[in-house]
């Protein structure tokens, strides 16, 4: 036994409390005078009735210490005790944690006591060193033909689903999490409305998605630093399966709520508002947070992104600077959803960029014959809806709207139905070369 090692540990244990007072609280924010503390400490602020609210700094207006609460501020005035921890947010995360619906704390929803066995990580973390990270280099089978066969996605591979409202994002999700090969999920519900986390979790995810699944909660009513904790609590949660040696799925609903929460804080602190009114944090804050996915030399994390787009334009700032950071896009088009095209997954529209890494060449020539296909169709699609077009006019026009029906029935899926990528391939073989119904 080394005393000297805990002699030097007691050394440098600080044994003082340390305490401010709060001066004011403008709106979402408060302002304190002390105590000691560094960007991202914790804090509890100590409200009359004597709870403890946790805060967490933010940035310091001069001398004065600029804090945001995790929970909802009552009886805090004036004078309220602000005490520091010197420590950043931890969540305990272990494999006794699957299957479990928790906050963005990490804390249980159903108000039960946490499983024992679980160890502390801290939820920010540095992203891999580019170097360390290892390439793309198999395929991983979600389950949904239309992106197994023609988007397909990599062990690894960061990919945004881009949508508006009700066209069905979080089936997608539930789909995925039911069907795909990964060994763990992370579920990140980011900014959703109260009910339709339980229908998420009961009907798209189901009992066989959630045993194998850690869902984070962050609904709309919670202050703007849950939700963007609930974002970076689903995060390092994967990361600590991936060092594991687990393939982990991470899909987080969705990471534009995250920057609109984002936008809250920076405006809050005295931030300029820039591009649609978001300040110039919420461009720093998304890259980190989505470059902290992917693949390590341990485990994988594929992660998928919803990302809201107003009015369905896919310009949108948010939009924009997610697809330029992610290894892909799956653009879910409301005028499919419209025909009954399920899931509504515009291939034409959407790009995996690692499938020519993961494919081998004959998948590569399905693919590309398949929306060969269907872009002559879409192509002519008002001449033939009009009747203007005269078959033998061009031959692949005409193998266009011969194999049109097959295709999009290829493409459609029920909820219910899995299917794996060997089937799907050879189910794209036999639709594109004669043989189905």
């Amino acid at each position: 036994m080394d005393i000297n090692s805990y002699i030097e540990t007691i050394d440098h244990i600080d044994s003082y409390r340390r305490y401010g007072k709060i001066k004011r609280v403008v709106g979402l924010m408060i302002e304190s005078i002390g105590p000691a503390v560094n960007i991202g400490n914790v804090c509890y602020i100590h409200s009359t009735n004597g709870d403890q609210i946790m805060a967490e700094v933010v940035g310091f207006n001069d001398e004065n210490v600029l804090l945001m609460p995790y929970g909802q501020m009552t009886d805090v005035g004036p004078g309220s005790l602000v005490e520091a921890t010197n420590k950043p947010l931890m969540i305990k995360v272990g494999r006794p944690l699957v299957g479990s619906v928790v906050n963005a704390l990490g804390m249980p929803l159903d108000q039960s006591q946490l499983p024992l066995g679980l160890n502390y990580v801290n939820t920010e973390q540095m992203p891999p060193n580019p170097l360390m990270r290892p390439r793309i280099t198999e395929p991983i089978e979600l389950g949904v033909r239309s992106i197994d066969t023609l988007l397909t996605v990599g062990k690894g591979q960061r990919v945004g689903i881009f949508a508006g409202s009700g066209v069905g994002k979080s089936t997608l999700l539930g789909m995925i999490a039911r069907n795909s090969e990964a060994d763990i999920n992370v579920i990140a519900l980011i900014g959703e409305r109260g009910r339709e986390v339980r229908e998420f979790i009961e009907t798209d995810l189901g009992p066989e998605g959630l045993k194998r699944s850690i869902v984070v909660v962050a609904t709309s009513d919670q202050p703007a630093l849950m939700r963007i904790k609930g974002a970076y609590t689903a995060t390092a949660i994967s990361e600590y399966f991936r060092d594991l040696g687990y393939n982990v799925n991470l899909m987080m609903d969705s990471v534009t709520r995250v920057a609109m929460a984002q936008r809250e804080v920076g405006l809050a602190t005295g931030e300029p508002p820039t591009t649609k009114g978001y300040p110039p944090s919420v461009f720093a804050t998304l890259p980190k947070l989505l470059e902290r996915t992917g693949t390590s030399d341990q485990g994988t994390i594929t992660a998928f992104y919803t990302v809201l787009v107003d009015g369905d334009d896919l310009n949108d700032p948010i939009a924009d600077t997610t697809r330029g950071i992610l290894d892909g896009h799956f653009v879910l088009d409301r005028k499919l959803a419209e025909q009954g095209q399920f899931p509504a997954v515009n291939v034409l529209k959407s790009i995996s960029r690692v499938m020519p890494q993961i494919t081998n060449e004959d998948e590569q020539q399905l693919a590309t014959q398949m929306r060969s296909y269907l872009s002559t169709y879409e192509e002519n699609y008002e001449l033939i809806q009009i009747g203007a077009y005269k078959k033998g006019t061009s031959k692949a026009v005409d193998q266009a709207i011969q194999l049109h029906p097959k295709i999009i029935s290829f493409l459609k899926q029920h909820v219910d139905e899995k299917c794996s990528r060997t089937e799907a391939v050879d189910l794209m073989k036999t639709v594109l070369h004669g043989g189905v119904k």
